[in-house]
């Protein structure tokens, strides 16, 4: 599986942004997707997450901001992150869970700064 992610950039804080992230080689059977992030000095944390039929997980600090959502036939999930704050500043990475096997795409930055 090969994770391509993309939609990162600088925005001002309250600002929004929409990362993209698309599967290719071999997808059937990803059965979850989602994005993890990495801030200078800190540990990778879950951002969000859905399931193949749906189900989603958000971290509490991006509940109500950010919204996950996947095009099945696309292959491709997407994070939608609204009323930005400079601590969602980070490298965003894209995972795909298949046959327990955890898949990573590039990381794509997000600056969030006035």
């Amino acid at each position: 599986v090969q994770l391509q992610a993309s939609g990162g950039g600088l925005v001002q804080p309250g600002g929004s942004l929409r990362l993209s992230c698309a599967a290719s080689g071999s997808v059937f059977s990803i059965i979850a997707m989602g994005w993890y992030r990495q801030a200078p000095g800190k540990q990778r944390e879950l951002v969000a997450a859905i399931t193949r039929g749906g189900g989603t997980d958000y971290a509490d600090s991006v509940k109500g901001r950010f919204t996950i959502s996947r095009d099945n036939a696309k292959n491709t999930v997407y994070l939608q992150m609204n009323s930005l704050k400079p601590e969602d500043t980070a490298a965003y990475y894209c995972i795909a869970k298949r046959a327990g096997v955890d898949y990573w795409g590039q990381g794509t930055q997000v600056t969030v700064s006035s």
